[in-house]
């Protein structure tokens, strides 16, 4: 079985949507384990990440993965952000 999500995650702009997107291209061009591959697009401000895995377990675990780095730098850019 084969699942799939794809996530449309918005950014407050154009430079933090790059530097995320950034970041996180070494995941996708090697991932940690064969259950599941990932895509990245920019779409405007807009992340498009697509993530296909072997099963549910594995989706879940990648999505899972994406979205907490997603969320860390987001929460780091802020931090910056605020004390410059």
């Amino acid at each position: 079985m084969r699942a799939r999500a794809v996530l449309r995650l918005k950014f407050p702009s154009e430079r933090r949507l790059e530097i995320a997107f950034r970041a996180l291209m070494p995941e996708v061009e090697k991932p940690a384990t064969m259950r599941s591959k990932a895509s990245l697009e920019k779409d405007g401000i807009f992340l498009v990440l697509k993530v296909e895995a072997r099963d549910t377990v594995a989706l879940r675990a990648a999505l899972n993965a994406y979205l907490r780095w997603i969320n860390s730098m987001t929460n780091v850019l802020e931090v910056l952000e605020n004390v410059s």
